[in-house]
């Protein structure tokens, strides 16, 4: 099966895109390279190596793939940390897993934020990719509200191959991105 976005981003997407740029070679025009998402969980890890397993666990629900454990890449005292703790889980999506992600991310997830009033167009990073955090993981439908331990929040980091944030957005614009009006 085909992911939706994919159809829309190769029928009316891709067009758009290289007639609005006057792009002369289609592989020029920008698409999605990758989407990578990542739970933090800082110290407490270290105190309950349980939560790990539920941040694991939940952001293999959402996204359908295991999860990566990440660790400190340098020790903070200030913060109790050593290098090498495990403070947090990571996944990457690419492919049709991503194109999957990124529908339901638009047309199941944000419209269950409450008082959502579209994302910030601000949130690029001069090189077309876009960053998002979700204040909790229960906004995606595939999460049982039951078997939650603990809300957590994710950061959400979509990469394109735009070579600057105006192509970006307006590529995840024609994809359906919910962008608020500036």
């Amino acid at each position: 099966m085909v992911a939706r976005v994919l159809d829309v981003y190769r029928e009316r997407v891709a067009p758009a895109l290289q007639k609005e740029f006057e792009y002369s070679n289609p592989m020029e025009i920008p698409h999605l390279e990758k989407i990578v998402l990542n739970i933090g969980v800082g110290t407490e890890a270290r105190d309950n190596p349980k939560v790990l397993d539920s941040a694991s666990g939940d952001l293999g629900i959402i996204t359908g793939q295991k999860a990566v454990i990440t660790r400190a890449k340098k020790s903070i005292a200030n913060f109790r940390l050593r290098e090498g703790n495990p403070i947090g889980v990571m996944v990457t999506l690419r492919g049709q897993r991503m194109y999957e992600f990124f529908d339901r991310l638009v047309n199941a997830a944000l419209p269950r934020i409450r008082d959502f009033r579209g994302l910030s167009p601000k949130a690029f990073d001069g090189r077309g990719n876009y960053s998002l955090g979700v204040r909790e993981q229960l906004i995606f439908p595939e999460i049982d509200y039951d078997k939650v331990e603990r809300i957590r929040g994710m950061q959400i980091n979509i990469i394109t191959t735009a070579k600057n944030d105006e192509e970006g957005k307006r590529l995840l614009e024609l994809l359906g991105m919910p962008f608020a009006r500036s």
